[in-house]
Formats: C-alpha cells, sequence, structure tokens
C-alpha cells in the first residue's frame, strides 16, 4: 500500500489517492460525487483507495461504519464550512505572478500581524490583498497571519482549528490566498503564516470520530492535544507544514505554544519540521519561528555543524517589562515582572530573555529559563503589544489607549530602531485606539462556559483592575466581531496621518541605518549602562558597530549616559544634552555604521 500524504491527494491529472488513518475503524467509504468507493485497510490501519475521474472542486467525504458522512480531516478546500463537504484541491490551477520570489533574509524583517476576518470590512484574503502596497510603502517586509486553519463557525482568531490542511472558507478559497501572497511578494513583502499544531479545537474536531488514538491521554488548556509519540500524528503535521510552505509558497510559519509540541522518546517536533524544510526547500529563504514559554535558546542556536532549527523566538518577556512599567498593572502574566520592570526591559534589550534561570513566582519559585545573551538580537521577536495582549483583556484595549501618547512615540522608536526583529499588530502603523475584542461562533449551550473562561482569561491581562460591573462582551456576539474590524476611514485624520508619517520615518531609519549591522553579524553583544530609574541605556556591539539607545520612560527629566556615536534619531531633547526629558528617545551609532543603503 502507498505510503504516501493523509488525504485525498492528486497523482497526476484526474487521478488521485485518498489515504487515512483510522485503526480503530472496520471499514470506511470515500463518497465523490455521486461515488461510493470502499477503502481497503492494511496493517497499520491506514484506508486506501485510488480515484479517477477527479476534477478540481469535486465534492467528497468519508463515509463512517455508522453511517455518519465526514469532511477530510485533511481537506484541502472545504465547500462552504468546517462541517460541509471537502472539495478536490488541484494548486495547479493557479498561475503564480512571481515564481522567482525567493524571499528576503530573515534581518529585514519589520513584521505586522494581521487577523484575515476583521483587517478589512470584506474579511477575506483577497480584500486583504489590497492593503498590502499601503503597508509596504510604509516599510514593512513581512505579514504574519494569523491562523487560517478551517475552524467551526464564521468568526473566531482561529486558535480552534479542526482543518489544519483548508484555509477558512468564510475568508476566501485556496486559490484566494495564493493570491494574498503573490499580491505581497509583488510588494516585496514576506507571508508568515501562524501555526497551531499543540491542540485541535474542541468543536467540529472530526478527527476524534476517525481516530481516538490521534490524541494523547490528557487535553491541553485549549483543546484535544494530539499524540506526538504517534508517527502517524506526526507526519500528519509534519506534512501539514511542508504543504503551506509549497503549495502555498509561505515565506514562514510561527508555530503556537511550541513548547507543547514534545513527546518522551522523540524528536522535538520543529526540529523534524526544520531538518525536512531544509531538505526539501532550497530554491528560497523560508523562516522559522516560535513561541516557546520555556525561554530556551537551543532552538535558536546552530550546533555541531548543524544550522539553528528556528531563526526566532516570540519574546513575551520585554512585552511584559514594557506593559508593567508604562501601565502599572502588575496581574496575572505580569506579576513575575512587578519587581523591577525597568530593570529587565533593560535585560530583554541587551540579553533577550529576562528570565534566564532565575526562580518564578508563577512556577512556584522553580527556575525558569536559560541565559540568551550569547544569541545575536535578531532571535527575538520583540512587540509592544499583539492580539493575545490586547484581545484577551475585558474591553479589548490597545496599549496607545492606556497611556499617554508620548511615552508610546518612545516604545515604537524603541521597537523598531533597537537591533531585534519588530513585530506590530494591525492599526498600530496610525496608533488606533479602537479596540480589539476576543471573538468566537461557537454553539449557543456553550455560552455561559465561554463567557466564564473569558472573565478568567482576562485576570490575566489586567482585567481584575476594571470595575465589576464593567460590561464584558459577549464572544459570540457578532456585533463582538464586527467591533474587532479595522477603521480605517480614520486613516486620514490628522492624527493617523501624523502617525503614519512617523512610522515610515522610524522604517526608513531601520533599512537605512539598522540593517547594514545586522547583515551577515558576525557577532554581537548587549550591555545595560548603569541609568536612573526609568531610564534604558544600552549599547550593542554588532560586528564592527555599535548602536545606542538612550530613552527617558519616566514622568521626569533624567540625567542619561552620554552618547559616543552619531545621533541619527532624536525624540525629544537638544542636541548634547544628557538630561533628557518624559519619553525623549535617541538612537546613535558609530562612524560609518549605517552609510550604506540595504533597500531591496
Amino acid at each position: 500500500m502507498n505510503k504516501g500524504n493523509w488525504g485525498l491527494t492528486l497523482t497526476r491529472d484526474a487521478l488521485g489517492i485518498a489515504r487515512i488513518w483510522a485503526p480503530d475503524l472496520d471499514e470506511i467509504s470515500l463518497q465523490i460525487q455521486d461515488r461510493t468507493l470502499p477503502m481497503r485497510k492494511d496493517g497499520d490501519g491506514w484506508f486506501e483507495v485510488r480515484v479517477d475521474g477527479l476534477t478540481h472542486g469535486d465534492t467528497y467525504g468519508f463515509i463512517l461504519p455508522d453511517g455518519r458522512h465526514l469532511p477530510d480531516p485533511t481537506s484541502r478546500w472545504q465547500e462552504h464550512s468546517a462541517e460541509s463537504a471537502s472539495r478536490v484541491a488541484d494548486s495547479r490551477t493557479y498561475s503564480w505572478q512571481n515564481p522567482g520570489w525567493t524571499g528576503r533574509p530573515w534581518h529585514e524583517a519589520v513584521i505586522y500581524e494581521l487577523h484575515v476576518g476583521t483587517f478589512t470590512e470584506a474579511g477575506t484574503f483577497r480584500a486583504a490583498a489590497e492593503r498590502l502596497e499601503t503597508l509596504a510603502d510604509l516599510g514593512f517586509t513581512a505579514i504574519e497571519l494569523m491562523p487560517i486553519a478551517a475552524f467551526q463557525g464564521n468568526r473566531g482568531w482561529g486558535y480552534d482549528g479542526v482543518l489544519a490542511y483548508a484555509p477558512h472558507p468564510a475568508y476566501g478559497t485556496p486559490d484566494d490566498l495564493r493570491h494574498l501572497i503573490d499580491i505581497a511578494h509583488s510588494a516585496g513583502m514576506m507571508v508568515i503564516l501562524d501555526v497551531v499544531y499543540n491542540h485541535l479545537g474542541v468543536f467540529g474536531n472530526v478527527l476524534e470520530a476517525y481516530a481516538p488514538k490521534f490524541f494523547s491521554q490528557g487535553a491541553s488548556p485549549w483543546g484535544p492535544a494530539p499524540d506526538f509519540s504517534r508517527p502517524q500524528t506526526r507526519s500528519y503535521f509534519i506534512e501539514n507544514a511542508l504543504y503551506w510552505l509549497t503549495d502555498f509558497r509561505f515565506d514562514g510559519l510561527r508555530f503556537d505554544a511550541s513548547d507543547l509540541l514534545v513527546a518522551e522518546g522523540h524528536a522535538w517536533l520543529v526540529d523534524d519540521i526544520a531538518d525536512r524544510v531544509r531538505n526539501e526547500i532550497q530554491d528560497r529563504i523560508v523562516h522559522l519561528v516560535v513561541e516557546d514559554a520555556r525561554n530556551v535558546p537551543g532552538p535558536l542556536e546552530a550546533l555541531d555543524g548543524k544550522p539553528a532549527s528556528c531563526r526566532a523566538a516570540w519574546n513575551d518577556d520585554f512585552h511584559h517589562a514594557v506593559h508593567v512599567l508604562t501601565t502599572g498593572e502588575a496581574v496575572g502574566h505580569y506579576s513575575d515582572f512587578a519587581d523591577d520592570p525597568c530593570g529587565g526591559l533593560r535585560t530583554a534589550l541587551a540579553e533577550g530573555f529576562i528570565y534566564q534561570g532565575q526562580p518564578r513566582a508563577s512556577k512556584d519559585g522553580e527556575p525558569s529559563g536559560e541565559p540568551s545573551g550569547h544569541l545575536p538580537p535578531t532571535c527575538f521577536v520583540n512587540f509592544i503589544q499583539n492580539h493575545d495582549q490586547i484581545g484577551n483583556r475585558l474591553k479589548g484595549d490597545r496599549l496607545s489607549a492606556l497611556i499617554d501618547e508620548r511615552t508610546f512615540k518612545a516604545l515604537n522608536a524603541m521597537l523598531y530602531l533597537s537591533p531585534h526583529i519588530p513585530l506590530t499588530f494591525m492599526g498600530e502603523e496610525f496608533a488606533t485606539r479602537q479596540s480589539f475584542f476576543f471573538f468566537s461562533d461557537y454553539p449557543p449551550e456553550t455560552h455561559e462556559e465561554a463567557l466564564k473562561a473569558r472573565m478568567k482569561e482576562a485576570d490575566n491581562f489586567g482585567g481584575t483592575l476594571y470595575d465589576e460591573d464593567v460590561s464584558v462582551p459577549d464572544p459570540n456576539a457578532p456585533e463582538t466581531f464586527h467591533a474587532s474590524k479595522i477603521d480605517w476611514r480614520i486613516l486620514e485624520e490628522e492624527r493617523s496621518l501624523s502617525w503614519q508619517s512617523f512610522m515610515k520615518e522610524l522604517l526608513a531609519l531601520r533599512r537605512a541605518r539598522i540593517w547594514p549591522m545586522l547583515a551577515d553579524l558576525p557577532s554581537a553583544r548587549g550591555f545595560i549602562l548603569p541609568a536612573p530609574d526609568n531610564v534604558i541605556a544600552v549599547n550593542w556591539e554588532l560586528g564592527g558597530h555599535v548602536l545606542e539607545l538612550r530613552c527617558n520612560l519616566g514622568s521626569k527629566p533624567a540625567e542619561a549616559p552620554p552618547t559616543s556615536g552619531e545621533v541619527f534619531f532624536r525624540l525629544l531633547g537638544e542636541d548634547g544634552d544628557t538630561a533628557l526629558p518624559p519619553g525623549a528617545t535617541i538612537f546613535a551609532s558609530t562612524a560609518g555604521a549605517a552609510k550604506q543603503d540595504q533597500s531591496f
């Protein structure tokens, strides 16, 4: 029997093979259009049938022994929803406009995170594509899509996907997604996809009907957890990663909660994916990024002549220190950073992780993290906020609505001109104060439990700071979803135009001044300089160059160590004045550190 991919795949024109792993079932049939084809089972629990007469768009599904008709758990295209029939998808139907695109080097990444359903009023791949040229003009070089794998219902963040291979039908067809990626490449932008392999959604999870053994005995906090000790489970996700990168030409993947992609006695799943990517995609650059709560440098290190598995890790530590320092909130996830948020921010800027082996209160005093100061700064994706830290608040309020504009400007300057990889959440390019909520389309019977879960999660993101009688937006209400859609009507208002101009200035400076320091970086080290409370003074040795940051995030003027290089950016304050007013931010570099133009 063929040992190829999961699901129904086309082998050549009009011919295909349908394969599914269902070790506990005695029989399965393939229903395709008006044909019913019995499938043959082998000793490992795989069912297979060869099919002829296939046409792009044909509807199909599988029939279980109890008579249920279910979609393909590796469907590439759903007819209407995650619960509807699957459709035969032939990726060859799309004609790429940019077949020669080979990607961009990682040090040029300036990432814009967006949610397809709320990025535009239409909430589709094609509508999103229409706005990419504007982002590229501002200086963004990459977009990162929140998860797009099909989930039950129409509205959601995407972290409860149940069909890992099918683009969510409400966003458009697979070719619509290819069009979005193609347009991004035309604008010189990479496209990164957020993938969720640590769990599947609770609602509409058909894999549990086919193969209960696909999952472990326990469950994650968010849904059924895959059993990564099983080769069939591992192949499902490894093939999925290669599928997005090859069939859609994504430039990279961001692995959600990657620290959970483990099984005792087996390689970390991301290591296996990285090996396959290196072996099978050699004609263009691919970037793998992790979200990893362990704060470990291993995935980012090249060891024994083997390249690092991943390009970078999301650095929540940076965000948490920024949030505590500028808002004073110190509950939930922020409590670990309450003692010395300014010192923590300095460490995050100079060394990456804040927790590098220290006892952590939220972990009952157990040590957390490992040293990371030896890693180059491009190994860390920093952000002032992202979908998590905004949407998990009861009011969905952004940092731009919580702190004064002067401080928010200073934070943006720090984010984009530091040598780490910057990420922003949609709307921040014009400093919108519009809320972004958690929203869903769950079955009505789960309504009460869903509200309780929102309250509990909000406690970790400042929810307890609100009055007890604060109204909680109902995640399941369509109004909550629509209220989260970006309001582009304010784009031409004076404040929005001013912010866009500021962002364009920062990103032009990053391109001209910072990129040349990071290209082919032979070595890098960060140093914290003594400074008063709330003053950030950090120098980076980047190869033969020195980059210097001075920033006053306090409410009073404060002295900062002088810079020795050429000042190329100053926000507030006067030349030669070491007494920085509140919000003042200075970046300087050694002579010649950024005289080259590294434009794309």
